[in-house]
């Protein structure tokens, strides 16, 4: 099966050491992940994670203001999405309470690049295997394998854009996903500047999926914040 899907997953890294930093990048970008996100402190982390919607965190434990066990919690109190702890704590009972809080691995510091990519990579294809749901909405039926979007029968097609767009809403069903997170996964890492691009999309999009699109049910603005995908 070809995963290479999961090297567009939007990253965040999490740790006080700029060096650390750096070299984790590094070595996910080599390997092909492009959409790294970091932070140095748990407030830095949780702006990171509420603007971008991070869809895999690797975080260390400890960290200026807090630690990343109460990080971990924050951020599942609102996210659901797989962690990796990446630390130089390495005694039973930091294992333990990781794994107790959800973590989905837990590696010690110094650690192999190797091990690394192998750890984050299974990660990635357990938490993602099922990419290409078929989404059932009051009005229509969406396909992601195939692009497009089953309305009375009909048999429209997705845009590109389109397709970015609403499947970054369907990742995070049910929960805002802002303006800039939206144009980021639309258009990349410089999305400024696709505000009104973004609109028109969402138009477009409604027009597709929406029974009504007029008064949608499904696709709904956040006003001042984003949008959310109602399932």
């Amino acid at each position: 099966m070809n995963f290479d899907y999961l090297k567009q997953k939007r990253i965040l890294l999490v740790d006080d050491e700029q060096e650390l930093l750096d070299m984790t990048e590094s070595i996910l970008n080599e390997d092909g992940f492009q959409n790294i996100m970091t932070a140095k402190t748990v407030k830095e982390a949780i702006t990171v994670s509420e603007t971008y919607c991070p869809e895999f965190a690797i975080l260390d434990v400890m960290l200026p203001d807090g630690n990343g066990f109460d990080l971990m919690k924050q951020i599942k109190s609102t996210s659901d999405y797989p962690v990796l702890f990446l630390t130089a704590r390495g005694e039973d009972n930091d294992r333990l309470c990781g794994f107790g809080l959800g973590a989905d691995d837990y590696m010690v510091k110094p650690f192999l690049p190797k091990e690394l990519l192998f750890r984050i990579n299974a990660i990635l294809r357990r938490s993602y295997k099922d990419e290409n749901p078929v989404v059932k909405l009051p009005g229509s039926e969406i396909y992601f394998d195939r692009a497009e979007v089953i309305k009375n029968g009909i048999h429209i097609s997705l845009t590109a854009k389109e397709y970015d767009i609403l499947f970054a809403l369907y990742r995070n069903a049910g929960r805002i996903v802002t303006v800039d997170a939206l144009c980021e996964a639309a258009w990349g890492d410089n999305p400024f500047g696709y505000e009104n691009s973004l609109m028109a999309h969402i138009c477009r999009i409604r027009e597709k999926i929406e029974a009504n699109p007029s008064r949608p049910v499904s696709l709904i603005t956040v006003k001042g914040l984003g949008y959310k995908l109602v399932l």
